[in-house]
């Protein structure tokens, strides 16, 4: 959650959905090996919604690691039969802490940080990216539902909330993803076939590359090992697939990538030349917005602290973090500010239905202190598809300029198991801010001797070191170490 995006409305996410939306659609799917050409209204609405992307995903990297990753995915771009010009395409590498990757008409191609730090080798960059051209060759997006949107973590947490207060028959559903998707975003909601045919189009691409085409297979199996390993630091369900899909599992998907890769495989996989390429990367939360290390994010910027409940996790993001548990679900972000606190909190329960819907009264708005912080509050009933919840917004004045908030939902009495929450908000020193230092990808040389046990105790976590180091490498607990190899490790 950074500063520099405080006057977004709560509900960003509905932001992206309409870019998206404006971008064309039209068009038939490729059939026999034919595919249409970027038309000049894909590159008109492909470059009205790449800005918004870029800023709604933390901004784009710079630097060596994203003219890399910029080349990498030029080259696999131009496999695809869109055009044979590198130049018409546009590969951004987001700074973003969770693994996503999308391509949208017009030649624009994505990819985090994030999930370029799980890949392995050069290979698995170009399936990944080779996937989300795909989608565009294959015209993808002409047939997905009108409802399918993209959000992202927090954009789903605000479709939540404006779902339940309207009404909105997928709210429970939208609870329940949230709850289990660990660090993906939710991506375009392609169906089981979609999905599978950008993966064999992946696939193919690779081929034609040069590239080794089981790299689909293995970087599949490196996502859903990770998602794994989020759902079980946070406690939460491993049902909901990894990376641009809900439909196929991560397993069946693996099955297929294999086998469309052929028993004689074979091709490059510039695995060195790669991870020299990446080392380096930011890993994880970007201090300039904010760090979340358990149940406890802090914000050096606006040097700010607060720590979830027992019970719930956090996820960051650039204009929110989201607050999620059995319970109830939350988020904290911050909106414009004129010095009333009354107004402040009064809009933020406006800001949760939209202008065909009639606005909620919280009633009297509560005034207290929170570790010296003057704060105001109030909870509002609301009827929700026959049902009743409770939603919260508890704000905090910063100074004359500032405030920030949380807003969050639950049954019935069931608001106050975000008390410790709303009361844990606290002011940090400069001394603390400037402790908060970002974690970075390192690559180094193994050494004779070295394990996987003795590599994860350099890891910079206290929580599984060991499971951290084995989903990053693509390795396993009995895997050897060989003096000479290059591996991933994470480091301040």
């Amino acid at each position: 959650m950074s500063r520099a995006n405080f006057s977004s409305r709560i509900l960003w996410g509905t932001a992206t959905a309409a870019v998206l939306a404006a971008v064309p659609v039209a068009g038939s799917a490729q059939t026999a090996g034919t595919v249409q050409a970027i038309s000049a209204a894909d590159r008109q609405e492909g470059a009205k919604a790449h800005p918004q992307l870029v800023a709604e995903f933390g901004g784009a990297v710079t630097g060596p690691q994203a003219s890399y990753v910029e080349t990498v995915g030029k080259n696999i771009a131009v496999q695809s039969g869109l055009s044979n010009a590198r130049g018409d395409f546009t590969v951004t590498l987001l700074n973003s802490p969770v693994n996503n990757a999308f391509a949208i008409p017009g030649g624009y191609i994505y990819t985090t940080r994030q999930l370029v730090t799980l890949m392995n080798n050069e290979a698995e960059l170009a399936g990944v990216l080779g996937h989300e051209v795909g989608h565009v060759a294959a015209r993808h997006s002409a047939k997905r539902q009108s409802a399918a949107t993209k959000n992202s973590i927090i954009g789903v947490l605000g479709t939540v909330l404006s779902g339940v207060l309207l009404g909105n028959s997928q709210a429970g559903q939208f609870l329940q993803q949230l709850s289990q998707q660990g660090s993906q975003l939710l991506t375009l909601k392609y169906s089981r076939g979609q999905e599978s045919e950008a993966d064999a189009l992946g696939v193919t691409y690779l081929k034609r590359a040069g590239y080794d085409p089981r790299a689909m297979a293995t970087v599949l199996q490196s996502l859903a090992n990770q998602n794994a390993l989020d759902a079980r630091l946070m406690g939460t369900s491993d049902s909901v697939p990894t990376w641009a899909s809900t439909h196929p599992d991560p397993a069946s998907r693996v099955r297929a990538a294999l086998t469309l890769s052929g028993t004689n495989a074979s091709g490059v996989t510039n695995r060195d030349t790669f991870l020299s390429k990446i080392s380096g990367l930011t890993y994880g939360d970007d201090p300039k917005q904010g760090v979340v290390e358990g149940r406890k994010f802090t914000q050096p910027d606006m040097r700010l602290a607060f720590e979830a409940p027992s019970g719930f996790f956090l996820l960051n993001g650039t204009q929110a973090v989201s607050i999620s548990g059995q319970s109830g679900k939350g988020q904290f972000t911050a909106a414009q500010f004129n010095g009333d606190m009354d107004a402040y909190v009064r809009a933020a329960f406006a800001e949760l239905t939209d202008a065909n819907q009639p606005k909620i009264d919280p009633g009297t708005i509560q005034k207290t202190t929170v570790n010296g912080i003057p704060a105001a509050y109030a909870t509002a009933t609301v009827n929700s598809g026959g049902s009743q919840v409770e939603v919260t917004v508890f704000a905090y004045q910063f100074d004359a300029s500032h405030a920030y908030h949380f807003v969050t939902m639950a049954q019935p009495g069931g608001t106050n198991a975000f008390g410790p929450m709303f009361s844990s908000m606290r002011r940090i020193s400069a001394t603390e801010a400037a402790a908060v230092k970002p974690r970075k990808l390192e690559v180094i040389t193994a050494k004779s001797g070295d394990t996987v046990q003795s590599l994860a105790q350099r890891m910079a976590y206290t929580d599984a070191p060991l499971d951290r180091f084995l989903v990053l490498n693509g390795l396993t607990a009995t895997s050897r170490i060989s003096a000479g190899q290059k591996v991933k490790i994470v480091t301040y």
